[in-house]
Order: structure tokens, then sequence, then C-alpha cells
């Protein structure tokens, strides 16, 4: 058996004392994104399909291993989220244009369920990718178009996030997302301006930052953590608060009917409504119908929710 002096004990102890303070910094300092990327690369012909999963992987690093925020965060808080990249033209080495759908989720408190939090289509992806290259970004500058993208995106689902678990709470993070589109201006770039697309990442970000937006911010609160999280326990309560929330809601898209956050808002909520509301009292469900049907009048599945 090894013997250990007074010394050596004192030094073995601050060491592990430091072993466990590193593993517990680590932790505290977890990054906020579990996202996965993937590339359908299948209209352009490309001699190094391996460029592709080296894109994925580079993507991946970008989002997951940076800190996007100053809060700790543990590895099962992390936001789940996916960015499918669909490649449409390779008009020269290194460059790419292609479409990006990005979507976001949540977990319900008392379940396994998962709700779709953000599900957004942005058609205006212009980006340059060399392997090997790394990828660099700030806060502060317009480096490329390709992490600029990445951060506003970032900045959009830890904001959203937020704001399902407290009221509001994801204004600074909104801001963060508003400072990368101002600076990405520079670029010269589709998706950041104001002219053309009323659809694109500027209108979205324009849309989290303006204050006649915030009924709807306020409404995604109460759908989640006041409606959702308590579903399980009082449905019809839960059922209750969440109207409430799409009536706030209608009122935003009577001011303002062509915003493209309400337009996100259901494309990721659509089916969820639907079936929280294909049950419960009658009177309350006929409500929910005219209110979505109003603001969403070309999508059909809300006729499920007065059929039965």
């Amino acid at each position: 058996m090894i013997s250990l002096t007074p010394s050596s004990k004192k030094y073995m102890a601050k060491y592990f004392l430091l072993i466990t303070l590193s593993f517990w910094f680590c932790s505290a300092k977890a990054q906020e994104l579990n996202c996965t990327v993937n590339i359908n690369a299948s209209q352009v012909q490309s001699t190094d399909r391996g460029i592709f999963k080296d894109m994925k992987l580079s993507l991946e690093q970008f989002l997951n291993t940076r800190k996007w925020t100053n809060d700790s965060y543990k590895n099962h808080e992390k936001i789940n989220c996916n960015i499918l990249i669909t490649i449409t033209k390779n008009p020269a080495i290194g460059s790419y244009t292609a479409s990006a759908q990005i979507q976001s989720a949540r977990p319900v408190f008392n379940t396994n369920y998962s709700s779709l939090l953000f599900n957004f289509a942005d058609r205006d992806w212009e980006f340059e990718f060399i392997e090997s290259l790394p990828m660099e970004f700030n806060d502060n500058t317009y480096t490329a178009n390709l992490t600029s993208m990445l951060a506003v995106y970032a900045y959009i689902i830890i904001g959203l996030d937020y704001d399902s678990f407290s009221e509001l709470g994801g204004t600074p993070y909104f801001q963060k997302a508003l400072n990368v589109v101002t600076n990405a201006q520079q670029g010269n770039r589709p998706g950041w301006q104001s002219l053309g697309s009323n659809r694109n990442r500027y209108w979205l970000v324009e849309n989290l930052n303006n204050p006649q937006m915030l009924d709807l911010r306020k409404a995604i609160y109460s759908y989640h953590r006041l409606g959702m999280d308590t579903y399980d326990k009082t449905p019809d309560k839960s059922r209750e608060i969440i109207l409430a929330g799409l009536k706030d809601i209608k009122k935003v898209r009577d001011i303002n009917p062509n915003a493209v956050l309400i337009v996100s808002f259901f494309d990721a909520k659509a089916k969820e409504i639907t079936n929280i509301f294909s049950q419960g009292d009658i009177q309350v469900r006929r409500q929910v119908y005219d209110v979505v049907t109003a603001i969403d009048p070309s999508n059909r599945i809300y006729d499920k929710i007065i059929k039965n």
C-alpha cells in the first residue's frame, strides 16, 4: 500500500477539488442548443459528396459548442432544434444557394411530449463554405453570411424558448438577433432587407422586436407555461387559457394581418391546436374554431375541431 505524507495528502485533496470544480464548471456552462443539421444536396452535381458531410458537422459544431447566453444549462435543458438545408445551386466552388427549414421544440411538464415552438421556412440562403476553414462569427461585426444566418436563428430559437417559460423572457435574445440583422445588411445578401418578401428573416426579427406584437409573445407564454404545462392535471382550464391567448393573437393579426410571426406561429401550432380542441367543451371548441379560421383561413385542418 502507498503511504501518503500529510503534505502529499493536502496536495491530492487540492487536486481532486480542482478536478471536481472543473467538472462542475463545464456542466454549469453547458451550451444551450442541441441542434441537428441535415443537408439535402440531391439537386446539385458534385464529384465530392463528402463536402456535405463536413458541412453538416461544421454547422452542428458551430451551433452546439458556442455559448449564446450567459446562463447555465444542464444537458437535459438544452433546446432541441433542427435545420434542414436544401441546396438548389452550386454556382461556383464553395458557393451555394439553398432554402432552409428551421424548427425547435419545447418539452411539456410532466409528459414525454415536446411541443413544436418554431417552424420557419427561409428561402433566401446564399453562403460560402470551404471544407476545413473555421467558421467565424462576431456579435458586433459582419464576417460571413452563413454564420450570420445560423446566429440569427440561434438567438430566435433561444428567445422563443425563454418567452415560453417567462413572459417576454426572450427580449434580450431578440435584440441580439436584431443586431445580427443590422450588421448583415452590409453584405447585400437576400433575406436581410425590408424590401421584397415580407416573410424573410428581416421581418421575422422585426416582428419579434415590434411593440405591436407583444400580445402575441405574451400569448406564447400563457399558451405553454400556463396552458400546456398544466394540461395533464386541468385540461379544461388549460384549454380556456389557450383560447384566451389565441384571442389575443387575433387582435394582433387584426392590426398586422401580414405579420410573418403569426404565420410562423400557426405553422408550428396548427396540428397541436387541433388535437387539443378536438375534445372538451363544445362551446369552447366552437370559439377556438372561429378564432383560428379567422387568423389562418386557408388551413382546413381546423375542421376536425368541430367534427365530433
